[in-house]
């Protein structure tokens, strides 16, 4: 991959990785109950599920999933669930008391990569999205293996960086949080984005992301 190429897509991937989505909204979320500590548990989860849409993309499942409805359907609605589910869990979360040792233990480390894991593999979307943009940046004559790994490797690094600095800026405001209505304002607030991004997927077709 020559470096102007490189250039253009590293500016591309901060382009995504700031804008706001689901994976963000999970990233606040996590710094707000849990710390900056615990939350880059759920950020290697994203990473995890943000490979896996690499991977798919690569190995030609994914203009599979941009071409079949059912599949396409399915996990749409799989992913509008589990938004959902997120939504009332956070809707339902007991205030916590602030100290410095919130580093809260309701999750562990395995529920919190999972979490992160299946909010990024459960959006059919992110994986159209990255089928349409992704072989712009290829050279069809030169070996895609090698590609896509600068390309995986690119888009993990900077959103581990994006997210950082979201579960960050969430977890300053779990610092600033005393009272029990205080967090539970709050809470509420990423419940209503859950549910917001839940409606948003919801209304997500795949004609329009292809």
């Amino acid at each position: 991959m020559a470096w102007q190429v490189w250039f253009a897509f590293f500016g591309a991937a901060w382009v995504i990785s700031l804008s706001p989505g689901a994976g963000a909204i999970a990233s606040m979320s996590t710094g707000l109950s849990h710390g900056l500590r615990r939350g880059y548990w759920n950020i290697l989860g994203l990473q995890i599920g943000l490979l896996l849409q690499v991977v798919i993309v690569a190995a030609g499942v994914g203009a599979l999933l941009a071409s079949s409805a059912l599949a396409f359907t399915v996990i749409k609605w799989f992913g509008v669930a589990y938004l959902v589910y997120l939504g009332v869990r956070q809707w339902r979360a007991a205030p916590t008391e602030v100290s410095a040792e919130t580093d809260t233990r309701r999750h562990s480390a395995t529920a919190l990569v999972a979490r992160g894991f299946l909010v990024n593999a459960s959006n059919p979307k992110a994986v159209v999205f990255m089928l349409a943009v992704l072989p712009q940046f290829l050279d069809p004559a030169a070996p895609l293996v090698p590609q896509y790994a600068i390309i995986a490797a690119t888009m993990i690094a900077v959103d581990v960086m994006v997210m950082t600095g979201y579960t960050g800026l969430a977890a300053r405001v779990l610092r600033m949080m005393r009272s029990p209505k205080q967090q539970r304002v709050t809470g509420r607030v990423f419940s209503g984005l859950f549910f917001a991004a839940a409606a948003f997927l919801s209304l997500v077709r795949r004609g329009a992301t292809a």
